[in-house]
């Protein structure tokens, strides 16, 4: 579960890939983009490689994470791979279970599944998903959808309980027990108290909830159990970070998820625009106060710049593994980032 350290680099670097879709190009693409990027991050020394769950976004292409993912597993062969996250209230327990089971009998020991509460999309989406009027059901029931996945994934329902002669298969019912580690993933303090307390791993939405990182990782920290998992807290934080071969090639790019991102906010939402349309955009005053906020968060610049700004944020966070989204309109651009970023750390090459 625990990362290894490699180059200069202050503690492991992960993938986080929203198999995003620009303007001019198609899912298929982004999708022949990812396994690409997940060869790349195998090459180049990244840990871990996870897919997103968002529903109804154009610009993104990840709404079936574990389709993806076995698609990634028959593609490489060391690196870790799992959903950041699959948001478990739109699914059933036992069909995560299921998928996530058959991801571990295609990627023995290096599939990860992570797991959210929030639906990964708007109110209307997320009730066709669920089929269901009563969204926040499904978010206060998440402490018993959790532990009731996990008992599909040990299959030690107890005896008397409904579900105790049902199995998730693949699974341990067939054979050696094995399962992939349950992560939390959240961007407030429910699940940083709830994975602390369970003594699970925990990822925090840095990316886009900058402000409550320090008081979430706080949180997880003081409220940690040791656990047949963990015996110490460990937490990820996801980074949007862009490497260009210079600065103001780095700015051009990030501008761009800045104006998808202020579109989805707006209910505009569609295909990650170019950078020259990004530049071009008629921003009101209030629309570039958004944008000038967003790209705060955004580690970007040349290689050394971004290394630097990853090392400061790693101190200020005590992060113990960074995962680094590189948000930008070609997929070209995101992979030459994660190739600069490991030559910046002396990543291995191969």
């Amino acid at each position: 579960m625990r990362g290894v350290t490699r180059g200069t680099a202050p503690v492991p670097l992960s993938v986080l890939d929203l198999v995003t879709v620009g303007s001019g190009s198609t899912a298929a693409q982004a999708l022949r983009t990812s396994a690409e990027l997940a060869r790349l991050a195998e090459r180049r020394g990244y840990h871990r490689h996870w897919v997103a769950e968002h529903h109804s976004m154009p610009g993104v292409a990840s709404s079936s994470p574990a389709v993806i993912l076995a698609h990634l597993a028959a593609h490489t062969e060391r690196i870790r791979l799992g959903s950041g996250g699959v948001m478990l209230p739109n699914h059933a327990p036992l069909v995560i279970a299921e998928q996530f089971g058959t991801l571990e009998a295609l990627a023995p020991g290096r599939v990860d599944l992570g797991l959210g509460r929030a639906p990964g999309t708007d109110g209307a989406t997320a009730a066709a998903l669920r089929r269901s009027e009563r969204l926040n059901e499904g978010a206060d029931d998440f402490p018993q959808q959790l532990a009731e996945l996990i008992r599909f994934l040990d299959d030690d329902f107890p005896d008397g309980h409904p579900y105790s002669r049902i199995h998730a298969v693949p699974g341990p019912v067939q054979g050696p027990p094995g399962r992939p580690p349950v992560w939390l993933l959240g961007s407030s303090g429910f699940s940083a108290r709830l994975a602390g307390t369970l003594g699970l791993p925990f990822a925090f939405a840095h990316h886009f909830s900058a402000q409550n990182t320090v008081p979430a990782l706080d949180l997880y920290r003081e409220s940690f159990r040791p656990s047949s998992v963990l015996a110490e807290p460990y937490a990820l934080i996801g980074v949007a970070a862009l490497a260009c071969d210079d600065e103001a090639e780095a700015r051009a790019q990030v501008l761009t998820g800045a104006l998808s991102m202020l579109r989805l906010r707006t209910g505009r939402a569609g295909l990650i625009p170019t950078p020259e349309e990004a530049a071009a955009y008629p921003y009101t005053a209030m629309e570039r106060d958004f944008v000038d906020g967003w790209l705060t968060n955004i580690v970007h610049g040349t290689p050394d710049a971004v290394r630097e700004g990853l090392n400061d944020l790693q101190k200020r966070t005590g992060a113990d593994e960074l995962m680094l989204t590189a948000n930008s309109h070609g997929g070209a651009t995101r992979l030459r980032s994660y190739d600069l970023i490991a030559d910046a750390y002396g990543l291995p090459t191969e």
